[in-house]
C-alpha cells in the first residue's frame, strides 16, 4: 500500500487507461484518495485496480461513494444482490456477454456513468477486455466532419439486443444466451443523443455513437446512415485509440460510459469466466 493518502496512478497510454496501486478497496476509502480517484477517471476515461478481495456488500459500498446505482433490468442478477448483474459464461457456451464494441446505456434517456466490473473467475488465457478512447476519436475528426457532426443527432435502441425478437432468437440458434440476459419486455422506448456530447464533469467534447446501440441519425434512414457511421466506428477503433486489459482474478475494470466504448473478447471456449458489474446511475447527455 501506497504510505499516507497517496495513491500510485500509472498510466497504460498518454492519457487514456490507467491503473491504481495502493488502495484496497474493501476497506472505506477516505475522501481524499476518493479525489484522486475521480480526477483519474476523468483523466483517463477508464481506471483499474488489481488483487481486491471484495463481498458483494463491498462492492456495492465502494460503488455508492460515486453515485447511486442503477438496477440492470436485462441481465441476471447476483442471488441475494439484485444491484449487481452477473456476467457469466460457463465453458459449454459459445457466445459470450458484450463481444462486440459497444458502451453501456446508451438506449437509456439518461445514460449510465459509469460501469465497475470485479473479475471473480477468469480464463487460464483470453477473455481481455478492449477499450476505445471517445475524446480522442472525437478530436482526430476534420474540422469539416466535426462540423457536420455538431450538427447530428443519432438514435439508440435497446431492442434488437434485448427486445422481444433478440429473446425468441435467443431460445433457438443463441440457446446458450437464455438464463444470463432476459426480460425483453423491458425495452419500452428507443432514444435521440446529440452525436456529438460534451462530458458533464470535463467539459471535454466526445463522440457519441456506437455499433452497439446507435441505429441511425436522426432524420436520416438507416441506409443512408450507414456509410457514415461505419467510418466513425472505424476511425474510433484504430490501435492508437485503444486500450487492451488483461484480466487477472481480483481485477477491476470503472470505466466512463460517456468516454469510453468496450469490447469483451470472446476467444477462450471451454472455460469459465465470472464477473460481477455494478452500473451507476448518469444524467442526460448535452452538446
Amino acid at each position: 500500500m501506497a504510505a499516507g493518502n497517496e495513491i500510485e496512478i500509472r498510466p497504460l497510454t498518454v492519457g487514456f487507461g490507467a491503473e491504481i496501486h495502493g488502495v484496497d478497496l474493501a476497506t472505506h476509502v477516505d475522501d481524499g484518495v476518493l479525489a484522486q480517484m475521480r480526477h483519474a477517471f476523468g483523466e483517463y476515461g477508464v481506471i483499474f485496480f488489481r488483487d481486491q478481495r471484495l463481498t458483494p456488500e463491498q462492492h456495492i459500498a465502494f460503488a455508492e461513494r460515486w453515485g447511486e446505482i442503477n438496477v440492470n433490468r436485462f441481465f441476471q442478477a447476483v442471488e441475494g444482490h439484485p444491484r449487481i448483474a452477473e456476467v457469466r459464461k460457463e465453458p459449454d457456451q459459445r457466445i459470450n456477454i458484450g463481444g462486440g464494441w459497444h458502451t453501456d446505456h446508451s438506449y437509456d434517456v439518461a445514460p449510465a456513468m459509469g460501469s465497475i466490473l470485479y473479475a471473480l473467475e477468469v480464463p487460464s488465457a483470453g477473455g481481455d477486455t478492449l477499450y476505445a478512447n471517445m475524446a480522442l476519436a472525437y478530436e482526430t475528426l476534420s474540422d469539416g466532419l466535426k462540423e457536420t457532426l455538431g450538427g447530428l443527432r443519432a438514435v439508440h435502441s435497446s431492442r434488437h439486443v434485448f427486445g422481444a425478437a433478440a429473446a425468441t432468437q435467443a431460445t433457438g440458434a443463441k440457446s446458450d444466451i437464455a438464463g444470463r440476459i432476459g426480460n425483453p419486455d423491458a425495452v419500452t422506448q428507443d432514444v435521440v443523443h446529440p452525436v456529438v456530447i460534451r462530458h458533464p464533469d470535463t467539459g471535454r467534447k466526445l463522440l457519441y455513437v456506437n455499433p452497439g446501440f446507435t441505429l441511425h441519425f436522426e432524420g436520416w434512414t438507416p441506409a443512408e446512415s450507414r456509410p457514415l457511421l461505419r467510418y466513425l466506428y472505424q476511425h474510433a477503433t484504430v490501435p492508437e485509440r485503444t486500450i487492451r486489459f488483461h484480466w487477472r482474478e481480483g481485477s477491476i475494470a470503472f470505466w466512463d460510459n460517456r468516454a469510453t466504448w468496450h469490447y469483451a473478447l470472446n476467444d477462450y471456449h471451454g472455460e469459465r469466466r465470472l464477473m460481477h458489474r455494478i452500473t451507476l446511475e448518469g444524467v442526460p447527455v448535452q452538446a
